[in-house]
Parts: C-alpha cells; sequence; structure tokens
C-alpha cells in the first residue's frame, strides 16, 4: 500500500484508511482483530475512530464500543507506534438512550439537536476519555466530528491547541463542515498562532451531490476548489461507496443514502461506472475506490469502513487496479444530457 503526506505535515499515512465505525457493534471484537491485523499486514496504518462509535447500533450501545475494541487491540499487539490513530469528539450526543423510540427506532433529528458540542471543557473531556480508551496517551490525529456553531470558533482552536501543546494530540482535523467555515477556521489560525487542521473529512465518493442540496456532510464543488487551493489539508473521504450501493441496483433503489445524488447526473455516472467496470473485469465499488486513489486535485484519502473481512478483502483489491489516465479523465466528465445541452 502507497503511503502519502498528510496536508504539509511531513507525516505519511497509507493511502486507504481504516475506518473502524463497527468494530465492537456490527462486527465482533474477535472479527475487529482479524480486519485489523489483515489491514496492518497489507501496508496500511490510518485508523480511523470516534468517541461515539456505535451508539445507535443498539439501545444497548454507548457509543464506547470502537474506541475500547481499539485500545484492547493496540494493547494487547503492541502496535501502537505502527499506526496513525485519529478519533473525533463533538459527535457524541447527550442521554443517547433518551433517543430511541418505543418501536426500537433512534430519532435522529433530537439527536442532532443534542450533540455534545465543541466547548474547551468538552475537548479537554473528551481526549482524556479516549485516549483511557484507546490505551495511549497521544492521538495522531484529532477531529471535531460535527461543526459546532454555538461555541465560538476561538474557544475551539485555542482548545485543541492546547491539546497539541500538551502532547495529547499531534494534530487537528474537522469533519462535517461547510467551506465558508473553513476559511474562517483558516484565518482565525493565521491571525491567532492557532494550530491549523490537516485533515477534512467529509462524504465524498464518484457521484456528485444532487442540484440544490444543502449539506454541511457531503463535498461540493466549492469545497473541491477551497481544497485545491489548500493543499495543507488533506481530504479524508468517508463513505466513498456510499454503503456498498455501486455493486447492487436493487439496494440503490429505495435507499437513503442515495437521497443526496438522485438526478440525471448520477443515473449517466452510474452507467459510465458501470461499463468501466464491466470492461475492467472488477466490481464498480472497486472502481470508484481506485478513481478515488489516483485524484490528485486536491489529493484524496478514501476511509473504507468494512464490516467483514470479505469487504476488507475487495477493498484491497482495489488498491491493484491501475486506470489509464484516460480513462480517469473520461469518469471525471461524465456529465448528465441535460448538462451537456446546457453548456
Amino acid at each position: 500500500m502507497k503511503q502519502i503526506e498528510l496536508g504539509n505535515t511531513g507525516r505519511e499515512v497509507s493511502q486507504l484508511a481504516l475506518g473502524c465505525m463497527l468494530m465492537g457493534t456490527s462486527t465482533s471484537e474477535g472479527e475487529a482483530h482479524t480486519l485489523l491485523a489483515r489491514y496492518l499486514d497489507a501496508g496500511g496504518n490510518f485508523l480511523d475512530t470516534a468517541n461515539c462509535y456505535a451508539w445507535w447500533a443498539a439501545a444497548s450501545a454507548t457509543g464506547a464500543e470502537s474506541e475500547n475494541v481499539l485500545g484492547r487491540w493496540l494493547a494487547a499487539s503492541g502496535k501502537r507506534h505502527e499506526v496513525f490513530l485519529a478519533s473525533k469528539v463533538g459527535g457524541m450526543v447527550r442521554d443517547p438512550a433518551a433517543l430511541w423510540s418505543p418501536s426500537g427506532e433512534v430519532d435522529w433529528p433530537r439527536a442532532r439537536r443534542n450533540y455534545e458540542g465543541a466547548g474547551a471543557e468538552t475537548l479537554r473531556r473528551g481526549i482524556d476519555a479516549s485516549l483511557r480508551r484507546l490505551q495511549t496517551d497521544y492521538l495522531d490525529l484529532y477531529y471535531v466530528h460535527v461543526d459546532d456553531w454555538v461555541t465560538p470558533l476561538e474557544e475551539t482552536l485555542d482548545a485543541l491547541t492546547g491539546l497539541v501543546r500538551a502532547g495529547k494530540v499531534r494534530h487537528i482535523g474537522w469533519s462535517n463542515v461547510r467551506t465558508e467555515r473553513l476559511e474562517s477556521i483558516r484565518r482565525l489560525c493565521q491571525q491567532h498562532g492557532h494550530v491549523a487542521p490537516v485533515a477534512l473529512q467529509q462524504q465524498h465518493t464518484y457521484l456528485r451531490p444532487r442540484a440544490g442540496l444543502e449539506s454541511v456532510s457531503i463535498v461540493d464543488d466549492a469545497q473541491l476548489e477551497h481544497l485545491r487551493r489548500h493543499p495543507e489539508l488533506t481530504l479524508v473521504a468517508y463513505s466513498p461507496v456510499l454503503k456498498g450501493v455501486y455493486d447492487d441496483p436493487d439496494k440503490r433503489r429505495g435507499h437513503w443514502v442515495m437521497e443526496s445524488y438522485q438526478g440525471p447526473d448520477s443515473e449517466a455516472r452510474l452507467s459510465a461506472l458501470a461499463r468501466a467496470a464491466r470492461e475492467l473485469g472488477v466490481r464498480p465499488n472497486q472502481l470508484v475506490l481506485a478513481w478515488l486513489l489516483q485524484q490528485r486535485s486536491p489529493r484524496v484519502i478514501p476511509l473504507a469502513g468494512p464490516r467483514t473481512l470479505e469487504q476488507l478483502e475487495q477493498h484491497l483489491e482495489a488498491l491493484r487496479i491501475e486506470l489509464p489516465p484516460e480513462l480517469v479523465a473520461q469518469l471525471d466528465a461524465v456529465e448528465s444530457r441535460a448538462e451537456r445541452a446546457a453548456s
């Protein structure tokens, strides 16, 4: 597995990150240890978790499962210094047990109004709890998981800078954030000497968001342009294969993940992707990962979150797919007939 520089930090990480969200809930601890060992054996080193993974998996879940599983594996394997370890704060909810309906469904609108936020005390308590669960004394990367519009940015940045200076965090990142906020963060860091983010974790895939979509989480054209202008900020793309829907037309129909992408542009891109995958003899999911891995402006680190070893092996196969530059250009240029007519 190739290594690439994260931002302008001089620190190299594997080109494919391993999302650990499901470990300890949908993926058993034993299976998680197998996935981690296989990923490292393939040359990977970039592990991603959060302090809330995954409270929504079951009414009995606490949100500490993934960090606890990783911590036990790191302690037992002795691999801490072989991995680049990222976690997040700000996405945990207050009183998760109260967010379950009698029918066993999560009340997501209410949950989104009850995020813990990114206040200074939340960050200080959060990092200590994550370090304890992960059984380490520092994180390589610490994200603000959900952008907090209530807490002043200066407070959040000052607290994060304090964590870096205390040696508890090496680098910081942001997730689920609008481009104008990234500009504000960058400006404040320059003005006041705060530690600046080196990673942006957003949802990003081959399909483009539908026209008119308002989303804090999905990369749009403006955010791509921001990243091109600021190579010190590396895009870590979560949900790169959109829950695996590229491989299964039946799964795409009616799947909630497609709500942000529906329209003729996506239909054109799905058709082109399926055709290219058939010609190459690969899965569409794998082709999407290969396409992302070959993006250079901006650079992209796909974040794959397999539930099983079989899914991980399929993701790793994408590392062996070398796309001709002309095919990458063709896939980049796909648009619907209506878009071509309008241009």
